[in-house]
């Protein structure tokens, strides 16, 4: 089984495979001409964008800067904005709804090393190449979600569709849809009804 197949499914794999050490590189090259792009330079980022993320739909607003380890592991539907510094260490899948929106900070990390450091240390090869093991779980994000600022999710969590995650929260274990969840480690407060919603103003004849 090689590497690459190993990592997608969440079993223990060689990070420094020269694959996925090759995917990876151009995924952070990638990063690095986006991020210095201007704003203003619309074809030239969504080009970029297109090659970062080849499974992505219309709409996706990336402020940027941005880190993405692969970016062919994260799956992105339509209209979703993203603000300053957002990372994804996908070496597991990353789904991300549609309506999606992404505050400052925001960390999304597939990635995960095992608890006992006899397993997680550095390895010695017998040419003197250092390697280690890790594996990774997947994670979704549902459509119509906020996360605001500073928010991490960890592998393997489901944010339900429609749910708002507070700013500095850690998300660790699922949450339900229509759901308002805050806090280290991210806990629900309560659904999100429609009494949350807010007064707006009648439109007016021009």
């Amino acid at each position: 089984m090689s590497e690459i197949t190993k990592m997608l499914a969440g079993q223990l794999y060689d990070p420094t495979d020269p694959e996925l050490a090759g995917q990876r590189l151009a995924a952070h090259r990638l990063c690095q001409q986006f991020n210095q792009t201007f704003e203003e330079q619309t074809a030239d980022r969504q080009a970029l964008v297109d090659q970062l993320l080849p499974d992505h739909r219309p709409g996706v607003f990336l402020q940027g800067p941005i880190f993405f380890d692969y970016g062919i592991h994260t799956h992105i539907g339509q209209n979703v904005y993203a603000n300053a510094n957002l990372t994804v260490l996908d070496t597991c899948d990353v789904t991300i709804g549609d309506n999606v929106m992404l505050g400052p900070n925001v960390t999304l990390a597939t990635p995960l090393h095992p608890l006992r450091y006899q397993q997680r240390n550095l390895r010695t090869r017998a040419d003197g190449s250092q390697y280690d093991l890790e594996y990774g779980k997947p994670l979704t994000i549902g459509a119509n979600c906020w996360l605001a600022s500073n928010v991490t999710v960890a592998g393997g969590v489901t944010i339900g569709a429609g749910s708002v995650i507070g700013a500095g929260s850690v998300v660790t274990r699922d949450i339900p849809a229509n759901s308002l969840a805050v806090g280290n480690p991210c806990r629900v407060l309560r659904p999100i009804t429609a009494a949350d919603t807010l007064p707006e103003d009648e439109p007016t004849d021009a």
